[in-house]
């Protein structure tokens, strides 16, 4: 148990008055998740602090940092997904506990110790693999975000979100760690017309999507760890699949078979969901690999400058199709662009953090950013993409996002 007030002894021994401790806060009142709350002295130098190990062994985060994942207002909370608080990121990565969920059937509780992975169909000899064989093999480390292709979905017809979170937070970059799925397939052998893998999970849904063996094998990972412990259970513990710039629902969860065929097996996951109805009323299949796309996190929607002054610019940028080359940030709608700083090395399908140091001088102002990746792949326009895409999509929306600046400092989330 936290060691909320100390012993009377201990204070009289430090003499009177070395022990005042603040006002404790409303009673009842609890800390945030992930936290524990203790009171706080007035002086902290004249009190010794908790001991080690009062948190069990297993760190507790400050009981004043509250950012929390937020969920959507699904009927149900079994298929459903969280938001990622990207305005509150410090750094590059997410940790683990805000990294953004998407569950069509829940969170299985696994035991790894029953736990096998069957790889299976075109190969010279099918093997089970249980997690410790995974564990024995050699291994990678590789940072990779990993986005929902539902990201932003709710900006296609007009502005929507209330909050960066909700607006683009179905994305989170983590460093992850497994072993290479080519490892894999060099112990079981491929037949000369393996195509395609069907990955399934273990959770109720039983989700399975089928997965070009080319990407499979240049860099899919059957990951077991992320920012340096085991999967979280609602990140597909004990094993997922990770398949760098790939929209997210192919990254299965709860990973239990690989099938090798010749051929996708066209599940439900990817023919009559993810999958892209165009104008004409033809539907686009396997659009799996993530674009070009970023957004500013501060000042962002819901936020309120307080004055004019100087700020910076602060967001997020990443492709699925290789490394960021280069953000860009407008402060007048896109009438002109100014390059921003990248504050992390850019790495093969991952985010980077950008900057750019701004002067508001109290007029109304549209922010936007603007990515560029490797491959000359350029994030659209909002009117470039509908022109492109149509308003019947749901997935893959990589529009340059606009925030409105009004004269007040309020900031509103607008097409421009």
């Amino acid at each position: 148990m936290p060691r909320r007030r100390l012993l009377a002894g201990a204070g009289a021994a430090l003499g009177a008055g070395a022990l005042a401790v603040g006002s404790a806060r409303a009673a009842g009142e609890t800390a945030p998740p992930g936290a524990v709350r203790y009171d706080v002295p007035d002086d902290p130098t004249k009190i010794p602090g908790r001991p080690l190990l009062e948190d069990g062994g297993y760190g507790t985060r400050s009981q004043f940092e509250t950012e929390v994942r937020v969920k959507a207002p699904n009927p149900t909370d079994i298929t459903s997904w969280t938001f990622t608080p990207l305005a509150s990121q410090i750094g590059n990565l997410t940790p683990s506990g805000l990294h953004f969920e998407r569950h069509h059937g829940g969170i299985p509780t696994i035991d790894p110790a029953r736990h096998e992975l069957i790889l299976h169909g075109l190969v010279d000899t099918a093997k089970k693999f249980t997690v410790a064989d995974l564990k024995r093999m050699p291994s990678v480390t590789r940072k990779h975000f990993i986005e929902c292709s539902g990201n932003t979905l709710y900006e296609w017809a007009k502005p929507t979100a209330k909050s960066v979170q909700v607006s683009h937070g179905l994305l989170s970059t983590s460093e992850w760690t497994g072993v290479l799925f080519s490892t894999l397939a060099r112990e079981v052998g491929l037949k000369e017309n393996a195509l395609w893998v069907l990955a399934e999970g273990a959770d109720a849904a039983v989700m399975t999507r089928s997965v070009p063996i080319e990407k499979l094998l240049s860099d899919g990972m059957i990951a077991y760890g992320q920012n340096g412990e085991a999967l979280r259970p609602e990140q597909g513990y004990p094993l997922r699949l990770l398949l760098p710039g790939y929209e997210g629902n192919t990254h299965i969860k709860w990973l239990r078979r690989l099938q090798v065929s010749d051929r996708p097996f066209m599940t439900r996951e990817e023919t009559s969901k993810y999958s892209d109805l165009m104008p004409d009323g033809r539907a686009k299949l396997f659009t799996l690999q993530m674009d070009a796309k970023s957004v500013i996190t501060f000042p962002s929607v819901g936020m309120m400058l307080p004055k004019p002054g100087r700020y910076e610019i602060r967001g997020i940028a990443w492709s699925g199709r290789g490394r960021v080359q280069t953000v860009e940030v407008s402060i007048d709608g896109g009438k002109s662009w100014s390059p921003a700083n990248i504050e992390n090395a850019p790495e093969p399908m991952c985010t980077v953090r950008f900057n750019l140091p701004w002067v508001w001088d109290g007029r109304p102002a549209t922010l936007q950013s603007r990515c560029t990746d490797e491959t000359g792949a350029v994030q659209p326009t909002y009117q470039d993409l509908v022109r492109r895409r149509g308003l019947n999509s749901v997935y893959h929306y990589n529009a340059i996002q606009s925030w409105a600046v009004a004269a007040d400092g309020g900031i509103s989330n607008v097409h421009a």
